[in-house]
């Protein structure tokens, strides 16, 4: 294809993808609440490419500094497409302009290096590198700004994170010795520290290990979409907007093996008005969470509130839908529906503790099928602790501040096939009520419910099935 069509080809796909992208008022039909229609970015018709800039998609050669170049051109006259044509394009962190769309063409590999310097800036005023390393695609108070396409974003998170050794074979146990590292806990944990080919960035392995960073993170930005690409291996989390306003998540797959240490898929962070639809996830933590901050800083920062979750599939994760554990800010006006989870360790999850909890108002869950899940297929939890590499239970007793109240939640039109326990629920009196479950249907292996006489979970035409005796 000569240069001339191919121009007419990518103008055709990118117009299509922008029509296409304005076309989500067909999800708000019938809602159970009032809430806004997302507002979606406006990008110019205006494209370079990658290729533009004197840079291959060889996997060797650092692109960092022209792909960067690339955005910011675009930036300066007003916004546009960046494209990334198929190959396999390694690069350090970048971020977003306003007005840019970057876009990844089907097999375009945009590959973060595995080279944890490439990812670590120095603080300005003390020469000292700083205490995380940067997110590989970030943005900060910006608008109007796009990743889309059929390419991939892979973050070499096997590079970045430890490996707890009940969690994987012999032979991936091997694999990661193969790659040099430290192995900690009585031979219970491997980390990538001291690995063959590339130096470290900290002076102890604990030390070394805080500092992975998220895949993308976008903070305090309005009209945000990630359509149609695949998000995978990240250090971190992998798509992570915070405080953010006007979020598509659209058609996109995220993945990471299934034991990557925090490998949450889509967390979203104190955002109003967020619609996530067509996505399919298999990850190694939780997949898709709401998270509202721990304490005062989640408290000031306000609630996720106007969030629509829809017609998504989620493979393993440990919660297909979560809230929690930090939502201080609280939880407001949130819909899901239409979605399936098959193989998660837990289906609809609610976790909290004294001093990250918050409220939650006029959460509405429908139409969810669940099929293999390992624990439970609805769960309330109330003293959730962070299990990372490293951590401690702290046993002491806890300020009664920021208490979780897990309130106005209503589930309805369930058929789970497959699960530990079909309805759990742990917490002191006025931590879990209000809660109600109806038309529904649950085939469990060990118990119908669980829950603590303590909590108010109402049940209407639900059903609990189990093996005949």
């Amino acid at each position: 294809m000569n240069k001339k069509l191919f121009g007419m080809a990518l103008a055709l796909l990118l117009s299509g993808i922008e029509a296409w992208a304005q076309d989500y008022a067909r999800y708000y039909e019938n809602l159970p609440v009032d809430m806004p229609l997302v507002n979606t970015p406006v990008i110019p018709d205006r494209t370079v490419k990658l290729t533009d800039y004197g840079v291959v998609g060889d996997g060797v050669t650092l692109v960092t500094e022209k792909l960067q170049k690339a955005i910011n051109d675009v930036a300066k006259q007003g916004g546009g497409h960046v494209v990334v044509e198929a190959g396999i394009w390694l690069t350090g962190p970048i971020t977003l302009k306003d007005g840019v769309d970057l876009h990844l063409e089907r097999n375009a590999v945009l590959a973060f290096s595995p080279d944890k310097a490439v990812a670590v800036k120095k603080d300005a005023a003390t020469g000292e590198m700083k205490e995380r390393a940067e997110p590989g695609i970030s943005a900060s108070k910006r608008h109007d700004i796009s990743i889309s396409g059929e390419g991939t974003i892979d973050g070499n998170g096997e590079w970045w994170r430890p490996v707890k050794r009940g969690k994987v074979s012999d032979v991936e146990w091997k694999d990661y010795n193969d790659m040099g590292g430290t192995v900690a806990d009585n031979g219970q944990l491997w980390y990538p520290f001291k690995l063959h080919h590339f130096d470290d960035i900290a002076s102890t392995a604990e030390a070394q290990e805080r500092m992975r960073a998220h895949l993308i993170r976008l903070t305090e930005c309005e009209r945000v979409r990630i359509s149609g690409v695949t998000v995978q291996n990240s250090p971190r989390f992998h798509i992570v907007p915070q405080r953010c306003k006007d979020v598509v998540i659209d058609g996109v797959t995220v993945r990471c093996p299934w034991n990557a240490q925090n490998g949450d898929a889509i967390d979203i962070g104190n955002c109003k008005n967020v619609l996530i639809v067509n996505n399919v996830i298999d990850a190694g933590d939780d997949g898709i969470c709401m998270k509202g901050g721990a304490g005062a800083a989640g408290e000031k920062s306000g609630p996720c509130e106007n969030i629509l979750i829809q017609d998504n599939t989620v493979y393993h994760a440990h919660g297909g839908f979560v809230i929690g554990s930090e939502f201080s800010g609280g939880m407001k006006n949130i819909v899901v529906r239409r979605c399936l989870f098959s193989g998660t360790d837990t289906g609809l999850r609610f976790k909290s503790a004294i001093g990250r909890g918050g409220k939650t108002e006029n959460i509405n869950i429908s139409d969810i099928t669940m099929s293999d899940i390992r624990g439970e297929a609805i769960i309330f939890e109330t003293t959730y602790w962070d299990n990372h590499v490293g951590a401690k239970k702290d046993d002491s007793k806890k300020k009664l501040e920021y208490v979780p109240d897990f309130g106005d939640i209503h589930i309805s039109n369930i058929v789970c096939r497959g699960c530990k326990t079909a309805i759990a629920a742990h917490g002191e009196e006025g931590m879990i009520h209000d809660i109600t479950v109806q038309d529904a249907i649950f085939f469990y292996t060990k118990n119908g419910t669980d829950i603590d006489a303590a909590c108010g979970v109402t049940m209407k035409n639900v059903r609990l099935e189990t093996f005949k005796k």
